[in-house]
């Protein structure tokens, strides 16, 4: 073996030296500068609180800002558009979910980006069931009382989403097709109203996610009468499933991952996975996580790109067959 010192190493030629990968030289170098991790919602949802605990971690990961971004509006889109149209450099990021990666195409008139074409996937960063919840003054304690209570006066209730196209309003579309009732969708500009008015009983129910509710239930501000996934929720363990409560065949959950401008170089892409998926794994992370009732994640890019391009299909028939208008 021939061992070469830095001395011996300056006296060869150029070519005799190890190259180092443009890649390689580009993830070593970045970042220089702030990040910027768009949320697409407002403050105070889930899609927020993902994105702070992220954007924390990766700060001090990589000595740099990384700084959240609000950008809330039309389900999520108007964010991840401006994301879509960002420069490929790893300096700006989206907090996507299944709204705006999944959805979107089958809900928004004239979506201004592909959901696969115009993204490199990073990382899933959990799933996260739904929660029917009521205003407890709604005189209902179990699904098939709710759906008696929709069948005998028509039209009465109604249910509170994120915005058009959210996972709540598409829970609620997909359970008024499943049962036959007929409720009103009511959609905010985002979670933390829509859940607040339903508190406040402006509005009888909604379908919504684990982390945004699961105090609210606890406290007896709101009423669980079941979760949206394929099975009971470890954090409210009574409470049962839809399918369980007499809708055989329901199954519906929404997803968070962080995203990068398509063409992005992959050494930064990777090194964005391996530093999310080290903070997901933190034991205080994972159990903050877990406490609200989130199935932290960690998939990787390659894997997480095919589930994204399934989940657009599967969504967009989900969609058709429920007869959603978009708007």
């Amino acid at each position: 073996m021939i061992r070469l010192t830095r001395r011996s190493a300056l006296l060869l030629p150029a070519a005799a030296l190890p190259a180092a990968t443009p890649g390689t030289a580009v993830a070593q170098a970045w970042p220089q500068r702030t990040v910027t991790l768009v949320s697409p919602w407002p403050p105070g949802g889930s899609n927020d609180t993902f994105s702070r605990l992220i954007a924390q971690r990766l700060a001090a990961a990589f000595g740099q800002p990384v700084i959240v971004e609000n950008r809330p509006g039309a389900t999520g889109t108007i964010g991840a558009a401006q994301v879509a149209r960002a420069p490929a450099d790893g300096y700006t990021l989206v907090m996507g979910s299944s709204p705006t990666h999944a959805t979107a195409a089958a809900i928004i008139p004239g979506l201004t980006y592909d959901p696969v074409r115009d993204f490199a996937p990073v990382t899933m960063v959990a799933t996260v069931q739904n929660v029917l919840v009521v205003n407890p003054a709604l005189p209902v304690a179990s699904v098939q009382e709710l759906i008696a209570l929709a069948r005998r006066e028509p039209g009465r209730l109604s249910f509170a989403s994120a915005g058009n196209g959210s996972s709540q309003h598409l829970s609620g579309e997909m359970f008024k097709v499943m049962t036959g009732v007929d409720m009103l969708h009511v959609p905010y500009r985002g979670a933390a109203p829509a859940v607040a008015d339903i508190v406040a009983g402006h509005i009888q129910l909604g379908f919504h996610n684990m982390p945004d509710v699961v105090t609210l239930v606890r406290s007896g501000q709101l009423r669980a009468l079941a979760v949206t996934g394929e099975r009971r929720a470890p954090v409210l363990p009574d409470v049962p499933t839809v399918a369980e409560a007499g809708v055989p065949g329901y199954a519906a959950a929404v997803w968070f991952g962080v995203f990068a401008p398509a063409g992005t170089p992959r050494p930064i892409i990777d090194r964005l996975h391996a530093e999310i998926s080290r903070a997901l794994a933190d034991p205080e992370i994972k159990g903050r996580l877990d406490a609200l009732g989130n199935e932290v994640s960690g998939m990787g890019p390659d894997a997480f790109a095919a589930y994204v391009r399934a989940e657009v299909g599967r969504w967009g028939d989900i969609v058709r067959r429920a007869g959603v208008q978009p708007g």
